[in-house]
């Protein structure tokens, strides 16, 4: 199975930003995406993006959130811009749809915090 590994987490108050990125210790697939699970709520995607530039955003975070992706370096970004408290959650980026081929496990998330 694939690692992955979320970083870049952290408290930042209303308004501001903040940049996660998502390191796989294989070849991403075609389709990948950025999850987050809220406090007492289920897991759900809020940005997907395709090896072509097919991008889609979840309601709630279009035109303040940005996932773009290096192949290359087998990591997953997301800018994170005019931050909410109810954008508070633990972040993770897995395959889209989950699970899929090797991407058939979570990582660790990185936690978000954003104060009012």
């Amino acid at each position: 199975q694939v690692q992955l590994v979320e970083s870049g987490g952290g408290l930042v108050q209303a308004g501001g930003s903040l940049r996660l990125s998502c390191q796989a210790s294989s070849s991403l697939l075609n389709n990948m995406g950025w999850y987050r699970r809220a406090p007492g709520k289920q897991r759900e995607l809020v940005a997907s993006c395709t090896r072509d530039g097919s991008i889609n955003y979840a309601d709630s975070v279009k035109g303040r959130f940005t996932i773009s992706r290096d192949n290359a370096k087998n990591t997953v970004y997301l800018q994170m811009n005019s931050l909410k408290p109810e954008d508070t959650a633990i972040y993770y980026c897995n395959a889209v749809p989950f699970p899929a081929w090797i991407f058939r496990s979570w990582g660790q998330g990185t936690q978000v915090t954003v104060s009012s």
